[in-house]
């Protein structure tokens, strides 16, 4: 009969916690693009807010939608990036009755990404991350 010593049952913990942290490899596992925004933008987005951005297209809306290209301007120049996660996911402080625009994060909470957001690591959905990398990217 062979005994494990506990050295050696550290060091095999310590190996399985340290596989367990790897990430897997492969398109499911990369981070979103900018490009990956753009896409889910135009099918999402574009109806509204125009196909740039800039609120162009407001037909048959109370409201006209924002320009979001000028989050970063109307927040003194940063981008703000955890406010527009909030309400693009679908803003807990608001009724969804009160929205025009649809929460779409209930639907996307399977794949998510780390993403940076106000310096803390937020796990995010995997399309929400590339929507904001392209929002990000068309700032002026």
């Amino acid at each position: 009969m062979r005994f494990v010593t506990l050295p050696g049952m550290v060091c095999a913990l310590a190996f399985g916690t340290l596989a367990a942290c790897t990430e897997p490899t492969g398109p499911a596992q990369t981070m979103p693009t900018t490009a990956d925004g753009a896409v889910f933008f135009a099918e999402n987005c574009a109806s509204c807010h125009g196909a740039d951005g800039s609120g162009g297209n407001a037909k048959g809306l109370a409201n006209t939608p924002p320009d979001l290209t000028m989050l970063s301007d109307r927040n003194g120049g940063t981008f703000p990036a955890a406010r527009a996660l909030s309400y693009i996911y679908g803003d807990l402080q608001t009724s969804h009755l009160a929205r025009v625009m649809p929460e779409f994060g209930a639907e996307m909470t399977e794949d998510l990404v780390p993403v940076e957001i106000d310096g803390v690591l937020t796990p995010t959905p995997r399309e929400l991350a590339g929507l904001l990398a392209f929002l990000e990217n068309i700032q002026r």
